[in-house]
């Protein structure tokens, strides 16, 4: 520049308001398994809406892969997203069923539709009409009759819907994970369509992606499992057991309109091994003669399955997230994509292929 021209410059507004010296960060020290976490990765690369894996190990609450797919634009889905379970939420009502007396061979009434207080909830498209009519709960589970387990919230109250929840490591601190997290949220109070709703994983109900598989995992434990990510905690600056906003989430999570509670405590009526042996018979069935068949073929330990359906938005007819959840030996996996319509057909691939290849 001339001197002319440096005289006519205008002055730099910039100037330094704070300066400190570099710190070199603590190595941060996880459970994950970078194989299982690559692996989670590469199986959602080709999913457009949002979506998210998350695996853990349920005998020691170890989260192995926590991945968010790229549609999710940096959010971090796997373990914030908030959103209605859909049907995998039949695992928390059966295990309250099974506290009021049902056992997986009790009959309920599986009809085309039911109506509550003037609201008509049905079955999801093509149920098929073979497996209406009075059947086991087990077969309702795993043919997801919504209008079965509707017709029995008489025998199961909110409250004992939230306590269900919590015996499975759902809606409650998570001391040990070491990061931000939104472990779900189950409203104790609710009647009408709205406890109608809840016993199909819908209203108010939220899960994350992590919550999911915290549920399946403690099927498969025989307890309630308190997930685990961070080993070192003290390298990082998190709110164990938070529950976070829903700020940069994607504009249909559920979230956005239903804020959820805080985090509560352990529960203090832990799901117990004989529930939990019950709970497994009813997800194996899932498999061997519901929606998840195609992961009969997984090799290695047999797999437990529940999908899951949510509808979301005023559209007609709704669009809906899909989900599957899944235990595969001492493996716990939950598989969504937001707005990616039924759970067996676009999260159950996912799902298949991912563990074929964990092995």
């Amino acid at each position: 520049m001339t001197d002319d021209q440096i005289k006519a410059a205008k002055p730099d507004p910039r100037r330094v308001l704070f300066a400190a010296d570099a710190k070199a960060g603590d190595p941060l020290k996880t459970t994950l398994d970078p194989r299982l976490q690559q692996l989670a990765e590469d199986t959602l690369a080709g999913v457009g809406p949002a979506s998210a894996i998350v695996a853990l190990r349920p005998s020691t609450g170890a989260v192995l892969a926590a991945a968010s797919g790229p549609g999710s634009n940096g959010y971090n889905t796997a373990m914030l997203g908030q959103y209605a379970p859909g049907s995998t939420f039949k695992i928390v009502d059966s295990l309250a069923l099974i506290r009021n007396g049902m056992t997986p061979d009790s009959k309920v009434e599986c009809t085309p539709t039911i109506t509550v207080d003037g609201r008509t909830f049905k079955n999801a498209e093509g149920y098929p009409a073979s497996s209406l009519g009075s059947v086991a709960l087990r077969d309702a589970f795993a043919h997801s009759c919504n209008t079965a387990f509707i017709s029995s919230r008489d025998k199961v109250s909110q409250a004992q819907l939230e306590s269900a929840a919590t015996s499975l490591g759902v809606a409650v601190q998570a001391p040990k994970l070491g990061a931000d997290a939104f472990l779900g949220s189950v409203p104790g109070n609710a009647d009408g369509t709205e406890h109608a709703a809840s016993m199909i994983g819908q209203g108010k109900v939220l899960l994350s992606p992590l919550a999911a598989a915290i549920m399946a995992g403690s099927v498969a434990h025989g307890a309630p499992v308190s997930p685990q990510l961070v080993l070192n905690p003290g390298a990082a600056s998190p709110s164990a057991g938070a529950t976070p906003t829903a700020s940069g989430a994607p504009s249909s999570s559920a979230s956005l309109s239903a804020p959820a509670s805080p985090a509560a405590p352990a529960s203090d009526k832990p799901v117990t091994p004989a529930e939990a042996a019950a709970l497994s018979d009813m997800m194996r069935a899932v498999v061997t003669s519901g929606h998840a068949g195609f992961l009969a073929s997984v090799p290695g330990a047999p797999v437990g399955a529940k999908t899951g359906t949510a509808e979301f938005g005023n559209d007609n007819p709704p669009k809906t997230h899909a989900w599957i959840v899944a235990v595969h030996g001492d493996l716990a996996v939950a598989v969504f994509v937001e707005d990616g319509g039924l759970g067996a057909t676009t999260s159950g691939p996912l799902l298949k292929s991912f563990l074929t290849a964990a092995g």
